[in-house]
């Protein structure tokens, strides 16, 4: 029987001491995360390592990490610790959910790290649908869901609407596509762990959140399970506090995907994945449908844009003014949407290598349009802009090549090196 406990070193932020063991890695390191936890932690202990032992076919341990209870939890942590195997302890001085699954994934040496709530709300049968994909390799994290169509749900209309409002919120805001966020029944490989994690600020109920989002960013798979889940009706959350600090991570996290402070492209590029089509780099099929979207409304407001200035100024210089001021939106909007390339590093370059594309536009337009009037002096507006429009569409053939040039060293999202 090991009693594994691992303490603040002193006068190191954030750092924590293992003790050296001669225990073999786990392949599964389960964390429950307690807080003031004495009456009901025993009993989680106990069915959660029995679970394990029946149902999972691989080594598994628990590490109870308590994050500076005032009350008995670590003194019966300690205690189950010495009285079953497999059980560990971490204690951090400091509050956080965050913080205390931070700390125990970044120090474990197992292959995957998980953690579940010490309410135990979430049926255990879903536990091997959650880590399987892990261990197969063909995911890189895994989230229980409540918000699947297949779960089973049991909790008053009060939570169960601030919990689909919350990931309302974050597809709206942060364009999050996992279903939810909050779920306290979630995995990651190790390896991803070590990547992931520097990247986190949160270190309260927020930090679930935060590392999805900065999973899915970076282009990893997050698997979803459907879970059976029951409400504790003993809940220690706040869930007015935590609502707001929850809303304040979602706006500190939506301004630095925004302004590209997060080095989301070179997190990517640690990860590297291959192209699925041999000679079609990794996200271009996307890029093309973006580039296509952005085109379509830069054509229009091109056209619309003609018509009203060719009564004013005559069909050559409505073009190349329309042409312009199209053509610099296009560019800024390819650069933030089409290449994912945000914040104001490199724009006045990118903008100046775009008016190089602008310029290949205006002589292919204006060209067909001298030839146009060459052969039919007295033909129709209408007619003119037909042809423009046509002698966009072929320029556009050459524009997204253009604009891979203009930002193929272009770091997505202000990714620094």
């Amino acid at each position: 029987m090991t009693t594994n406990s691992l303490s603040r070193a002193p006068g190191a932020m954030g750092r924590l001491e293992t003790p050296e063991t001669s225990e073999t890695a786990p392949v599964l390191d389960v964390v429950v995360p307690v807080y003031n936890e004495e009456a009901g932690l025993e009993r989680c202990v106990r069915r959660l390592r029995r679970h394990l032992d029946e149902n999972v076919p691989y080594s598994a341990r628990i590490t109870i990490a308590d994050n500076a209870s005032v009350d008995a939890t670590l003194t019966v942590a300690h205690r189950l610790a010495a009285e079953i195997d497999g059980v560990h302890v971490v204690h951090l001085d400091e509050k956080g959910r965050g913080r205390a699954l931070r700390a125990v994934w970044s120090a474990s040496d197992a292959e995957v790290v998980a953690y579940m709530d010490v309410d135990l709300s979430t049926d255990l049968n879903a536990l091997m649908p959650l880590i399987a994909p892990l261990l197969s390799g063909h995911s890189d994290l895994a989230i229980g869901s409540r918000l699947a169509r297949s779960s089973r749900v049991v909790r008053g209309p009060k939570r169960e609407f601030i919990s689909r409002s919350y990931n309302l919120i974050l597809r709206s805001a942060l364009h999050a596509r996992f279903s939810d966020a909050q779920c306290g029944f979630k995995a990651m490989r190790a390896d991803v762990a070590q990547r992931l994690l520097p990247l986190v600020e949160d270190t309260g109920w927020f930090f679930d959140t935060e590392l999805l989002v900065l999973a899915e960013r970076a282009g990893l798979r997050i698997h979803e399970v459907p879970v059976d889940w029951v409400d504790d009706p003993d809940s220690r959350v706040d869930i007015v506090a935590t609502a707001v600090a929850d809303l304040k991570g979602v706006w500190r996290v939506g301004r630095a995907l925004s302004t590209g402070s997060l080095p989301l492209g070179s997190l990517r590029d640690s990860f590297g994945r291959e192209p699925l089509v041999p000679g079609v780099p990794r996200g271009m099929v996307g890029q093309l449908a973006r580039f296509a979207v952005i085109g379509i409304a830069s054509t229009v407001a091109y056209a619309l844009l003609y018509l009203i200035l060719h009564p004013i100024m005559g069909a050559q210089w409505a073009n190349a003014v329309s042409l312009l001021v199209t053509a610099v939106l296009n560019t800024a909007a390819n650069r933030a949407f089409t290449f994912g390339v945000r914040g104001s590093e490199g724009a006045a370059r990118h903008q100046m290598q775009g008016l190089l594309v602008f310029a290949f536009g205006l002589l292919l337009t204006s060209g067909s349009l001298y030839v146009l009037h060459s052969a039919a002096p007295d033909v129709s507006k209408h007619v003119e802009l037909a042809v423009l429009v046509l002698a966009n569409l072929v320029a556009t053939i050459s524009r997204f090549t253009a604009l891979r040039w203009v930002f193929r060293n272009a770091r997505p999202e202000g990714a620094h090196a």
